[in-house]
């Protein structure tokens, strides 16, 4: 039988009317009588966290621990940090995609490792509003439908530009020269907007879509139960050599390859793919 936790945590889809906007909402709740603590992995997503219930805890680096109360938004999560359920806790999370934070608020948080609260970045206390009409809705469909439509207002359209990076699927090219040259502008200036729209450089999603193909072959191999063959790993996810893969996992996880195997049960992925 599954324990309470297990029970407790699921992602909630969106329409496709919002698909460029969230990748999916996350729920989860703690009713056990131990904090529950787990590693949230980087999805270069920024996220907007709603805590209903005792206040969690998020550890980020230098060991920096900071207390979620009502409402609070982070990222773009570039690196791991932990994060904690404390008992009879409870979080709906909404997971932002690419440039879909800028068109809601104006700005891309670049701090990211600093969480702050989102009435900070708009004028009025209108998600502490928010905030007090969500914790009336005890179903969390409802929530997120009541979400959703309090965005639709604010919510700016995508310009040509972050259309096209948002788009761009061929690999075998470089997204800022193409795009430069399909916009006739210069590759410095696709080169700021993807920075100030969506937050990050292509060199930084670049790098973290190489971790992220290795941190699904060792996934993969745990779930089969076969021996990982690391020198595989390195060759087929594009490093030049073991100790490439392993300065990586440690700059987006602060552990080994290893380790991550070891502790991977208690690491939440939060890629679009996978649950938060």
């Amino acid at each position: 039988m599954k324990n309470a936790e297990e029970n407790n945590n699921y992602r909630i889809a969106v329409p496709l009317a919002f698909e460029t906007v969230f990748s999916h909402f996350y729920f989860a709740e703690n009713k056990t009588a131990l904090p529950i603590t787990k590693t949230l992995l980087p999805s270069f997503q920024t996220i907007m966290v709603f805590n209903f219930g005792t206040a969690g805890s998020l550890k980020l680096k230098e060991n920096n621990v900071l207390q979620v109360e009502k409402c609070m938004v982070l990222g773009p999560i570039k690196q791991a940090f932990d994060y904690t359920l404390e008992p009879n806790s409870e979080i709906l999370v909404a997971n932002f995609k690419e440039d879909a934070f800028y068109r809601f608020f104006g700005n891309a948080l670049l701090a990211h490792t600093v969480p702050v609260h989102p009435d900070d970045l708009v004028p009025g206390n209108c998600f502490s509003a928010l905030w007090e009409e969500l914790k009336e809705i005890p179903d969390n469909q409802n929530r997120v439908d009541y979400i959703l439509d309090f965005c639709k207002p604010y919510l700016g359209e995508q310009n040509q530009i972050t259309t096209l990076l948002a788009n761009f699927k061929q690999e075998a090219l470089n997204p800022i020269k193409a795009i430069a040259s399909q916009t006739n502008q210069t590759e410095r200036n696709i080169q700021l907007n993807q920075k100030k729209l969506f937050g990050y450089t292509i060199k930084e999603v670049s790098r973290y879509e190489r971790f992220l193909k290795a941190v699904e072959k060792i996934q993969k191999n745990a779930l089969t139960e076969i021996k990982i063959d690391w020198l595989t790993v390195v060759e087929d996810c594009g490093y030049y050599d073991q100790s490439q893969l392993i300065h990586d996992f440690k700059y987006f996880t602060n552990i080994s390859p290893t380790k991550f195997l070891k502790f991977q049960k208690d690491i939440c992925n939060g890629t679009p793919t996978s649950v938060v």
